[in-house]
């Protein structure tokens, strides 16, 4: 298993974390920040891309896809 895929699980494993913190105080941005975590290491887990790659890619799909309601779960965690 190389380095970009446990860094991945991590990042992963953090964005439930902050998902969950945010649900408990009530606090949406950090429940979404979590989310968007969870897509970033689902990302880097999946391609083995470094944290950088993974990163800029989820920033422009983000950009792009400005009314995306990232609340919904439309990935595999």
């Amino acid at each position: 298993m190389n380095r970009d895929k446990v860094e991945g699980n991590l990042k992963q494993f953090s964005g439930k974390l902050k998902e969950k913190w945010g649900m408990w105080t009530r606090n949406d941005f950090i429940a979404d920040a979590g989310r968007r975590d969870q897509l970033a290491g689902s990302i880097q887990v999946r391609h083995g891309m470094s944290k950088e790659e993974t990163e800029l890619q989820v920033a422009d799909f983000l950009y792009r896809n400005r009314d995306w309601d990232l609340s919904r779960r439309w990935f595999r965690p």
